[in-house]
């Protein structure tokens, strides 16, 4: 990272670029003798009382004491992407809300509250692309109360790590006591390298709805109706099985195509015959099926931890483009301002 001009460290940031994506060089052990350089990258999401409080890509945030920086510029919002198809961070959230849809919705300006009687937090928390249209506080506090209405913990789906994410709102709610619980990838790729996998030799069949026999096998046991509802929503919906003993699927899958995206989830496996290539052979056959249906562009959803997935998904050209979190509103009796 290039921070001099003339040979010399520059410090060419302010508390005016707070929202910005920079690039920050500090000394570690407080200058001390012996000590290194440190360099920090995203987005100044605070700078008060001597300090810079920076959000990286997966949603971290690090405090810089003012008087530790050697160096600090602004750096274009979003770096380039060097492959997998372009979308703005807007794009894929909205195609990744209609690929699973709650059964009530509300608008609180440019913020969609949503709730599917608490199956999945992606179906039960607020999608906030934009201005509410009131303060933030009072526009929590509209949420809290709508969602204690339903019964339900209120959430609040966030990301980082792209342009237009939403970093600064993110520390606006860790200042109100709003704890993030849940932290994934979103991941984007081409399509047509996904249906090249190994030929799934007949061995997998799709259908339009989820039969009891693929609802044996998906990891959230004893899907309600609500669920069911929110499985098989979107513009169109395929479901992937393949045959496994005693009546129970040895993997499946589920794929939304939506204009250009195929969106996958609920890619499982029997914990006993993986490394098999039956996750390769579900996204295989429904890939075949969105390209059909005039799809290019591919998108899933990847938890940090679930390294098999994340190689799986890897080896098929996919790269991450955003991380999203969840962010649950504190205990209604915590001291919060």
């Amino acid at each position: 990272m290039e921070f001099t001009a003339g040979g010399r460290l520059e410090l060419r940031l302010t508390a005016a670029d707070v929202g910005k994506r920079v690039s920050v060089r500090r000394l570690t052990a407080g200058g001390a003798p012996g000590a290194k350089f440190t360099d920090t990258v995203g987005v100044l999401t605070s700078w008060n009382e001597g300090v810079l409080r920076i959000t990286r890509r997966d949603g971290s945030e690090v405090q810089i004491p003012e008087s530790s920086l050697v160096a600090g510029k602004v750096v274009p919002s979003a770096p380039a992407r060097r492959r997998g198809p372009a979308a703005s961070y807007e794009e894929l959230a909205r195609v990744a809300a209609r690929a699973w849809q709650p059964v009530e919705s509300e608008r609180l300006g440019d913020w969609e509250l949503r709730a599917a009687d608490g199956f999945t937090r992606r179906a039960n928390s607020v999608l906030p692309l934009g201005d509410p249209g009131l303060p933030l506080d009072e526009a929590l506090a509209r949420v809290r109360a709508w969602y204690g209405e339903r019964g339900l913990p209120a959430y609040i789906q966030t990301a980082t790590g792209a342009e237009g994410t939403q970093e600064l709102l993110c520390a606006d709610l860790e200042a109100r006591g709003w704890v993030r619980e849940v932290s994934a990838e979103m991941w984007v790729g081409g399509l047509a390298p996904v249906a090249d996998g190994e030929d799934p030799g007949g061995s997998v069949t799709l259908s339009r709805e989820p039969d009891e026999a693929w609802l044996g096998r998906y990891q959230r046991k004893g899907a309600s109706g609500t669920a069911l509802r929110v499985l098989t929503s979107g513009p169109s919906v395929v479901f992937a099985t393949v045959p496994g003993e005693g009546g129970v699927p040895a993997a499946i899958g589920r794929c939304v195509v939506d204009g250009r995206w195929a969106g996958f989830a609920a890619v499982e496996v029997d914990p006993a015959l993986r490394r098999r290539g039956l996750a390769s052979a579900v996204m295989t056959a429904l890939a075949r099926r969105a390209l059909e249906e005039g799809a290019s562009a591919a998108w899933l959803q990847v938890e940090n931890d679930n390294d098999g997935a994340r190689a799986l998904y890897e080896r098929l050209g996919f790269a991450a483009h955003h991380t999203y979190h969840h962010y649950r509103a504190p205990d209604p009796a915590a001291d919060w301002k």
